[in-house]
């Protein structure tokens, strides 16, 4: 084949308790990439649609572009021309791993469109040199979910470990984005280099707690377990509303609600899909409280990552 639509999906990063060692997939949102061969070498990006002209068109510049870079210059496939067409699907710096979710389609849509010479975990270093690019870190939590599905667990990154694990079946996710930006960069740099033992242990804690509750699996456990001492109170001050939000979450049957990855975007866990539908309703409300508009997702974890989309 000489072209090929992919969607990879949002994600939702660090989990409360987590930070920057688990992250999971959803359904919805994501961003699609088309790629097409061209008799002219090189990785160019034809159209990015949706950004709003925001992103950059040089390939070694967006994520997706150095991402298909990286792996052709791996396999020694400089040769080959490809034309890019993003399709952003969600919005920037939303705390849903978009940048993430277009390294992913890219690295994912050029193996496949290759025969697939490499099996899908040994493209997660590319995937994360697209992290490299957006925010300065080549961290694993977006781009790992966003490739492998499921829940991961990235136990290492040097050298690079991850794990996906199981979860249970009936376990639903609300992703509420309200209609404001938080930059990745700025939301890491207001974090301190240093922790209190006390905190350590109580986050340890929380991080084994959740990862036994997922898999027993157990929910009160992952309630009790959802709980961030050390990135989430100081986090929360960029989201207006956040508390509100969070409380209404938890007043309408909610296991745990936090912030997805660097915000503004919020996530809540449920039982079930009506929970997490009422879920997402009481949160929009606490927002819109304020004149703050979003938009709710409700769905499953979703356990296949990317996909070929046939037109």
């Amino acid at each position: 084949m000489d072209s090929i639509r992919v969607f990879a999906p949002a994600t939702v990063a660090n989990v409360a308790c987590g930070f920057d060692i688990f992250g999971f997939a959803v359904d919805n949102p994501g961003d699609q990439i088309v790629l097409t061969t061209s008799d002219e070498p090189g990785v160019r990006i034809t159209d990015i649609i949706g950004d709003e002209g925001r992103l950059p068109r040089e390939a070694a510049r967006n994520t997706a572009g150095i991402a298909i870079q990286t792996y052709l210059r791996s396999i020694n496939r400089t040769d080959l021309g490809l034309d890019i067409v993003l399709h952003k699907q969600m919005p920037l710096g939303s705390g849903l791993g978009s940048s993430a979710a277009s390294a992913v389609a890219g690295v994912y849509a050029v193996n496949e469109l290759l025969g697939r010479p490499l099996p899908t975990l040994k493209l997660l270093p590319f995937a994360m040199e697209g992290e490299r690019i957006a925010c300065g870190s080549a961290h694993a939590d977006n781009v790992g979910p966003s490739l492998l599905g499921g829940f991961v667990v990235v136990r290492s990154y040097s050298p690079l470990d991850v794990i996906k694990i199981e979860t249970p079946a009936t376990l639903f996710c609300t992703l509420v984005h309200p209609d404001i930006e938080v930059n990745t960069k700025d939301a890491r740099f207001i974090l301190k280099n240093e922790v209190s033992l006390k905190n350590t242990i109580t986050q340890m804690g929380n991080v084994a707690g959740l990862i036994a509750g997922l898999m027993t699996p157990d929910y009160s456990l992952i309630s009790r377990s959802l709980v961030d001492v050390i990135i989430e109170p100081v986090r929360a001050i960029l989201i207006p509303e956040f508390n509100e939000a969070k409380q209404a979450a938890l007043d309408n049957g909610a296991l745990g609600c936090s912030i997805s990855g660097s915000g503004p975007s919020m996530f809540a866990l449920s039982r079930d899909a009506q929970t997490a539908e009422k879920v997402g309703a009481a949160m929009q409300q606490a927002f819109l409280a304020v004149g703050i508009a979003s938009e709710a997702y409700v769905s499953q974890i979703n356990q296949q990552g990317p996909k070929v989309l046939v037109d």
